[in-house]
């Protein structure tokens, strides 16, 4: 009846069921991209104009149904006006709703992923059977949407208005259980009586046994909701939703607006008004840098792959080190099903290693994600010895002991003689020149860096070093390694401080002037972390711990002294002297108790301002809050530029990555390159000529000034 490139609509003789196929050509998954868009619309009309038809069944060739909608095709939709956004998102609903009119029962089969968009698709018709290994949802908000094929509208009367705003505004995916609990779906099947499920469904249909003239009904007329359950219901949601997404997160409240306005209406009108509120989101640069993240991290997961394909497979893996690091390393490894060898001296830090490995197995199985026998087995697959027996046969070494470049030497050179030739190994170090490390080697080809940050089993990043002389296949394999072990590397030339900490210590330099130029400490935590940062410096130096600043900082001083060297004695300088070191000690800017479940809790230590009187000669003042931002934020971006022009990062996405991997970058922002895009290199130009007498650290560069002139940007659009 109908053949395109993305859809084919066949009619079964027998019967007279027609199936409308998703099979888009070329590629291994469905999307609504706007070929597929077009041709949905054009067999919709097909659909409509055939003859005896006894009803649709709506399959997929793929082995997801369809995963949303063309994200790559947003950056060009998403500069027009919200008017044009608005027109274009209803009438690409025109497609859904030609199915959902045609003159005769329909039902969707749901074999795998059905998100966005997909899931849309399936509200269209009016039925659903899904298979048990299939996964329905709307992550619209995780890009800071929502969605705007009729999601809120039809969700909202199938499965009644809280639980829509629920999955809406968390865009969490439901499992087939909770979808048939709560009617978004039909019938739950196994995979292979999916078809045979959807035939006996449209057959009762025909025959009178389901009215689904009445279920269409329900879905195209107002929300069956008491004016006064329907107020109560919404703004109760709007308020615990406003409280929990946080002011900078505009969509899930957007969505239950949207849901609220369009109750009273019929589907065409309430439509229009998703449509509106859609066009609003696509307009902000909450959705461009969230859109910008994803497909920011779909470029470095097919970079991920390529170091796959280049690289040597990892079975096997041995830690040296088994101190806190070594041991979330070795556990992280194991869980991920390579086994690991975690060498040490001591049989007080095997045990150690061993006890941070079986906490972080403990907690997973009184969450009810692991069985006590298979955690058992990945406990059972870290080997701890005091030796280098098997050292042999590894694959992969990794060298976690102490930060010192002396002690690191003598480790790396004498495991190098006693693995074969071909194991790679990588330092974790956080500081050393990977280059310095490599002087000891017979084959600095095979040695290069593997910075995992800390604690390890959370941290999404790691940064995969390599020196002058690190081969190809041996970066391919680390990051082939990582990758494994469920990180996102990031290939990063070798340099002071690498990627993440060299950006980082700009932040904390600007933050150190500042505060000896009178600020409250306090206070620019709050402002920071009201900008979108998980905490603010001063707390986040005490998590990184004050010794371990004050130990990075004169090695990324000797690597930029134009800029990093410290020509005053900083805030930094007084906690150490006074060993407040932070979370670790209890007490750094802030003092720590602890709550019952052994977490540290952050409580103001008036002494910690007395402490600061050394260093602030003209005492405290009042600092405006868009100062405080701009004398953090400007060093940052302007460090941020001087990476990629150096070439420590091959793209401004693994900049920004990093950043938000490694450092809890705000999301929402995207990166620090992408602020400066939000910003406008000119502005962020002019800003920093107001603080150019602090210091070189607020000095763009001549790129940067070349890029405020030519109008470009680091993400055009």
């Amino acid at each position: 009846m109908y053949q395109g490139k993305s859809i084919k609509v066949t009619v079964h003789a027998e019967d007279r069921i027609a199936e409308l196929c998703f099979d888009r050509e070329g590629e291994s998954i469905n999307k609504f991209d706007a070929r597929t868009v077009r041709e949905l619309g054009e067999a919709g009309v097909a659909l409509a104009a055939a003859e005896d038809l006894q009803g649709l069944i709506v399959t997929s060739a793929k082995d997801v149904f369809i995963v949303g909608a063309d994200i790559t095709e947003f950056g060009a939709v998403f500069q027009n006006t919200e008017e044009e956004i608005a027109a274009w998102t209803f009438e690409v609903n025109h497609a859904f709703m030609a199915i959902e009119d045609l003159p005769f029962p329909s039902v969707t089969c749901i074999n795998g992923m059905a998100l966005g968009g997909g899931f849309e698709m399936c509200l269209s018709t009016d039925y659903r059977v899904m298979s048990t290994a299939a996964q329905v949802g709307f992550p619209e908000v995780k890009l800071g949407l929502m969605p705007g094929f009729g999601g809120t509208v039809r969700c909202s009367r199938l499965c009644g208005a809280d639980n829509a705003i629920e999955w809406i505004a968390s865009g969490s995916s439901l499992k087939p259980d909770v979808a048939l609990k709560h009617h978004a779906v039909d019938a739950v099947v196994a995979p292979d009586k999916l078809m045979a499920a959807a035939r006996a469904l449209l057959r009762q249909a025909n025959e009178g046994k389901y009215d689904w003239k009445a279920r269409r009904a329900l879905k195209t007329g107002p929300l069956q909701l008491d004016p006064m359950e329907a107020s109560l219901a919404f703004e109760t949601a709007k308020g615990f939703i406003a409280g929990k997404a946080g002011k900078h997160y505009p969509a899930p409240l957007e969505a239950v607006k949207s849901i609220q306005k369009g109750a009273s209406k019929g589907r065409d009108e309430a439509i229009r008004i998703e449509s509106q509120a859609f066009a609003r989101l696509a307009r902000t640069t909450q959705a461009d840098a969230l859109v910008g993240l994803f497909l920011n991290d779909q470029l470095l997961k097919k970079k991920a792959k390529g170091h796959a394909r280049a690289g040597k497979p990892v079975t096997s893996a041995a830690v040296l080190g088994a101190g806190i690091m070594g041991g979330g390393i070795s556990y992280v490894s194991a869980v991920k099903g390579v086994p690991v060898i975690m060498k040490d001296i001591a049989d007080k830090q095997l045990d150690l290693g061993m006890n941070e490995a079986n906490k972080l197995l403990a907690k997973e199985v009184a969450r009810g994600k692991l069985t006590p026998e298979k955690a058992g087995k990945m406990l059972a697959s870290i080997r701890p010895t005091l030796n280098y027996a098997d050292f042999t046969n590894v694959d992969v070494v990794v060298e976690a002991v102490i930060e010192n470049p002396k002690i690191k030497k003598s480790v790396l050179a004498e495991v190098e003689g006693l693995v074969s030739s071909g194991t790679i190994i990588a330092s974790n170090t956080s500081s050393i020149s990977i280059e310095e490390l490599s002087g000891v080697l017979k084959h600095p080809e095979n040695f290069l860096g593997m910075h995992f940050f800390n604690p390890v089993h959370r941290m999404p990043l790691v940064e995969v070093i390599y020196g002058p002389k690190t081969s190809a296949e041996a970066i391919s394999t680390i990051s082939n390694y990582a990758s494994r072990m469920g990180k996102t590397p990031i290939v990063v030339k070798n340099c002071p401080g690498f990627l993440v900490n060299r950006i980082l210590f700009p932040y904390f330099a600007g933050w150190e002037l500042a505060v000896n130029d009178g600020m409250d400490f306090v206070k620019a935590d709050k402002v920071m972390e009201d900008f979108g940062w998980p905490m603010g410096p001063a707390y986040l130096e005490d998590v990184v711990g004050i010794d371990t600043s004050h130990h990075i900082g004169p090695v990324l001083a000797e690597g930029y002294p134009d800029r990093m060297a410290r020509t005053r004695r900083t805030a930094i300088d007084v906690m150490f002297e006074a060993q407040r070191y932070g979370q670790k000690n209890g007490v750094g800017f802030y003092r720590y108790d602890t709550d019952p479940k052994g977490k540290p809790i952050k409580k103001p230590d008036p002494e910690t301002y007395e402490l600061l009187k050394q260093v602030q000669p003209e005492g405290t003042r009042d600092f405006a809050d868009q100062e405080i931002i701009e004398r953090l934020m400007l060093p940052m971006i302007i460090e941020s530029a001087r990476c990629l022009e150096d070439g420590i990062v091959e793209t401004p996405t693994e900049v920004d990555m990093g950043l938000i991997l490694g450092l809890g970058f705000p999301p929402f922002r995207g990166g620090a390159l992408k602020y400066c895009d939000t910003l406008g290199m000119k502005h962020v130009i002019e800003r920093a000529a107001q603080f150019a007498h602090l210091g070189k650290i607020y000095e763009p560069t001549a790129r940067m000034k070349e890029m405020a002139a030519k109008g470009e940007m680091y993400y055009p659009k």
